[in-house]
This record gives C-alpha cells, structure tokens and sequence, in this order.
C-alpha cells in the first residue's frame, strides 16, 4: 500500500520557502529540490516505518541531494508531514511542531 503525503501548511510553507532559496542561487534548483521532495515521499510512502523514530510517532526521512528532512507521522490512511528543514536548522522548531500536532 502507498501511503499519500499531506502537507500541514506550516510544512507546505517550509518547502515553498526553501525552493525559493534555491531558485535565488540557481535557476531551476528549486524546482530539483521539490522534485526530490516529492520522490522522497514516494519512497515514505511505500515504506513508512522504515525510517528512524526521531520522537514517539515522529520520523524523518533524508532528501537526496540535498541537505533537509522531512519529519512526518504516519497515519491509518496517510503520511502527515508536519515540516521539511535543512539539517543545520535548530531541531526545536520540528520539536515544538511534533508537540503542537
């Protein structure tokens, strides 16, 4: 079974602003990074308890390529991403966004 993805708007606004980044340093990287994104969704998505349990019900998943995780939860009927964050930024926001939901 493929597990659909569902994007909580703060995680929708998190990958929005991180492909603008990119798309500022070099046209069309932004577009690879959702590209990457949504294939590493896919990937979640077939297999969802496959990736390390960072919290109770929270896991992350690497984004090939590039330097972010995709923290999610899984859920009877789907995926629910609740951020997309490079790897240097501080783990509290993903943390408190993990207590929020």
């Amino acid at each position: 079974m493929n597990f659909p993805a569902n994007f909580s708007p703060q995680a929708e606004a998190d990958l929005d602003e991180a492909a603008s980044w990119h798309e500022r340093q070099s046209a069309g990287l932004g577009v690879e990074l959702v590209r990457e994104v949504r294939n590493t969704l896919i990937q979640v998505g077939s297999q969802p308890n496959a990736y390390p349990e960072m919290r109770p019900g929270v896991r992350r998943a690497q984004v090939r390529r590039f330097s972010y995780g995709i923290f999610y939860r899984v859920r009877a009927d789907q995926i629910q991403v609740i951020g997309v964050f490079h790897d240097r930024r501080s783990p509290r926001v993903w943390q408190r966004r993990a207590r929020g939901n």
